[in-house]
């Protein structure tokens, strides 16, 4: 005669697969908010290189304005 599993063992069963299953979707929920943490990061990150790359082209084109303007004053007192 075979054995059918008690009913205490069920229960621990189907809590113990409830308990795999919450912590699979936990650990998920986790790794999504990791990644969109580290796009944000990322993006915050190209933002800043995208800044101080147009203040360099903004000082640059200032600097050429100047030194323009120096070379124009020079040939009109000449």
């Amino acid at each position: 005669m075979a054995q059918t599993p008690s009913k205490d063992y069920r229960r621990r069963e189907r809590e113990r697969r409830k308990a795999d299953k919450r912590r699979a979707r936990e650990e998920a929920k986790a790794e999504k908010l990791a990644a969109e943490k580290a796009a944000a990061e990322l993006a915050a990150e190209e933002a800043a290189k995208q800044a101080a790359a147009e203040l360099e082209a903004q000082l640059e084109a200032e600097f050429e304005a100047e030194l323009q303007a120096e070379i124009d004053a020079e040939k009109k007192s000449e």
